[in-house]
């Protein structure tokens, strides 16, 4: 079954608007452990507007799934990496302005790095994901650059799905079929919620994780911290 990772940023933002830790986003990540949450994820920028690397580092001391670092592999975010040394390392591709990741990697034009930052991680024994658009193309170019994973930017899917999720979901299932030719691990996400997630999962089963912060803390507001996470969980049981 696909793997759910919280991204817990939204919560981050929430304490950082106010100063002080509350909500605290280290209780907050052991409770969605707690709560069947399958790992967590930060990406932290590097002016620090959400999840701080102070975070980074106190999550990493109490997170007993698996921790996934996204970013942008700048030197503090490499060093930050290889002293915490998660279970996954997402590379992003987002220039420091960026609201939220708006684009997958080339992994044409950008092999030569791509590569050296796999072969970096790997010497930490990290698991390497590159996020991508659903191109085959730059799939296999993930691959070509020793990535483990790819990660499927979902953000097309999400916006296209109530008016034709058949078409919406395409372009992902060629891409999540070129991964598995390659024999690459396959993750997912952006602006996967609870009204498009179940689709995806049972057209794309073998998604390894998908990834997913904003729907998830926004429908909390609504639905509880606990039966959420029991929500976007049953989303993926594919029979």
């Amino acid at each position: 079954m696909t793997k759910l990772s919280v991204n817990i940023n939204k919560i981050a933002v929430i304490r950082n608007s106010r100063g002080g830790n509350m909500p605290d986003v280290v209780k907050a990540a052991l409770a969605i452990e707690r709560f069947g949450g399958e790992g967590i994820t930060v990406h932290p920028r590097p002016d620090a507007r959400h999840i701080r690397y102070s975070d980074v580092r106190e999550l990493k001391k109490v997170i007993t799934t698996e921790l996934n670092i996204e970013g942008n592999p700048i030197d503090s975010f490499v060093d930050l990496v290889c002293e915490v040394v998660p279970a996954q390392v997402t590379l992003v591709p987002d220039a420091p302005d960026a609201i939220t990741s708006n684009a997958g990697w080339d992994t044409t034009k950008n092999r030569e790095f791509l590569t050296a930052m796999c072969n970096k991680f790997h010497q930490y024994g990290i698991r390497v994901s590159i996020f991508v658009d659903p191109d085959p193309e730059m799939v296999r170019g993930a691959k070509q650059c020793g990535a483990d994973r790819v990660e499927l930017y979902t953000e097309a899917y999400a916006r296209d799905y109530a008016c034709d999720r058949e078409a919406a979901i395409a372009p992902y299932l060629a891409a999540a079929q070129a991964a598995r030719e390659c024999e690459l691990g396959l993750n997912a996400g952006h602006d996967l919620s609870l009204e498009n997630l179940q689709y995806f999962a049972q057209i794309i089963p073998w998604c390894d994780e998908v990834s997913i912060g904003h729907a998830l803390i926004s429908d909390a507001l609504y639905y509880g911290l606990e039966n959420t996470v029991q929500l976007y969980r049953r989303c993926l049981y594919v029979k």
